[in-house]
């Protein structure tokens, strides 16, 4: 091979390599905007159902509508800020019955894979979630809400998610008996997301 046609075939090669990095934009980062999020659940009891929400989060977003797959998440919530309007059930559910806040301060979660199966701006996202010092894989079904500006001229996107989790596998075991023979708590809870982000500069 000619030599000079050698080098300049390398040249290309890595000019070429190191352009389309240059050009290959990173995913978005959004800060979740805590006061325009909400981190809610609900589960049964007796025969109807009680929500909740938690009031203190952190969390960030990267995501990128053109490449869902490399989306990536991660989100911490406050235990001991949970809050179903009830006082002595908020106390009954921070202490060792529950949630044990004082071992176990933190609810986390961190995305193990990007979006997948995204259909339209719907997709499902695989993480590890660890609640009262337990972790387990769970997959949430996610939604992009849309991006634009504020009226300040701040950048914001809209996210949602989804999970139904059984809450004795993160060992909140607690229940009660009732005459009828049922019991007080169901094991399902229902968990949802909808968070707005704010781009990162």
């Amino acid at each position: 091979m000619d030599r000079n046609f050698a080098v300049r075939w390398v040249f290309a090669l890595v000019f070429g390599v190191g352009m389309g990095l240059a050009t290959s934009a990173p995913a978005a980062e959004w800060k979740v905007d805590a006061s325009h999020t909400s981190v809610a659940f609900s589960i049964s009891h007796l025969f109807t159902s009680v929500q909740g929400r938690f009031d203190s989060f952190d969390g960030t977003i990267d995501f990128d509508p053109d490449d869902p797959s490399a989306t990536v998440v991660r989100g911490k919530v406050a235990a001991e800020s949970i809050n179903t309007n009830n006082a002595k059930r908020d106390k009954h559910l921070r202490g060792g019955d529950f949630f044990d806040v004082e071992k176990f301060p933190e609810i986390r979660f961190e995305s193990t894979g990007g979006i997948e199966n995204m259909q339209g701006k719907k997709g499902e996202l695989p993480g590890k979630l660890t609640i009262h010092g337990v972790t387990k894989p769970v997959v949430l079904d996610v939604k992009f809400l849309g991006r634009g500006k504020d009226p300040w001229g701040n950048e914001r996107a809209g996210f949602q998610a989804t999970l139904t989790i059984d809450r004795k596998d993160y060992g909140l075991n607690w229940n009660a008996v009732l005459e009828t023979g049922g019991v007080l708590v169901g094991d399902e809870v229902e968990i949802r997301i909808d968070a707005e982000g704010i781009l990162a500069e």
